[in-house]
């Protein structure tokens, strides 16, 4: 079942992490139940940011599970996020904290660079040194500030001589994710699969990322969610190794 979001399953090492958990927990029980994955095998879950449609299928995943499941993130992935285009409206993550842990999430916040379970590396807050592609606003104290979404993280999977990196968004910039995870891993990038939000990017910066991921010697892409059709199909014409997500893609690496 298509629906907006973002959702993988990365199985490593023995392992089963979920990655981000898409907007509706009925079209993401219904996918997981399509595709013969039963909720309580999942080790772990990931999550990129705190946006709605990386977390809104949370609560519906715990409720369906019978032990709880240690959660992975930034600190700041519990702010409070708003839109004010094309309407004012929330779109961080739809649930409290205290109502998630009710049903069984155990949280585990960092903002440094950790390995959580063997081969899956959480590279911590991504340092920024190039442009990044934010959205919204956080409400503090009653005032509306720009959303620099310091808690856009990435998934590291560590492949022995190589990485694969999973973005949900790219809000830090997809460049800079690039950049910060080979560093924290000290290896190269043999794919990047996810969202790079590049969606009404100019030419220019589109060529700025083609130029760059070819210097960071990255294999190939595996590009959707956020990243624009159009966006996709520059990337395709002018890096060459690339592939549209959808749901139900099986990715073998």
């Amino acid at each position: 079942m298509g629906y907006h979001g973002f959702s993988a399953l990365v199985e490593h090492n023995g392992y089963r992490v979920l990655v981000d958990t898409g907007t509706d927990g009925k079209v993401l029980i219904n996918n997981m139940r399509e595709l013969g994955v039963e909720p309580d095998s999942i080790d772990a879950l990931f999550l990129t940011h705190g946006h709605y449609d990386h977390t809104g299928g949370m609560a519906e995943l715990l409720k369906v599970r019978r032990e709880p499941l240690d959660v992975y993130a930034h600190p700041g992935i519990f702010a409070r996020r708003i839109a004010l285009k094309p309407k004012r409206m929330e779109i961080g993550i739809p649930f409290t904290r205290e109502e998630l842990e009710s049903l069984g999430a155990v949280f585990h916040l960092s903002e440094k660079p950790h390995e959580f379970l063997p081969g899956f590396i959480s590279p911590g807050e991504i340092e920024r040194r190039t442009w990044d592609r934010t959205v919204g606003y956080l409400v503090e104290d009653g005032k509306e500030i720009r959303d620099p979404i310091r808690d856009d993280v990435a998934l590291i999977i560590d492949l022995g001589e190589s990485i694969a990196v999973i973005t949900g968004c790219g809000h830090s910039g997809i460049l800079n994710i690039a950049r910060y995870t080979i560093e924290t891993a000290r290896k190269p990038i043999k794919t990047l699969i996810g969202g790079f939000h590049l969606r009404g990017a100019p030419e220019l910066l589109l060529d700025e990322v083609v130029k760059g991921i070819k210097e960071l010697g990255v294999e190939t892409l595996h590009a959707g969610h956020c990243t624009g059709i159009d966006e996709y199909a520059y990337l395709k014409a002018h890096f060459g190794s690339a592939e549209p997500l959808h749901v139900g893609k099986v990715i073998e690496i």
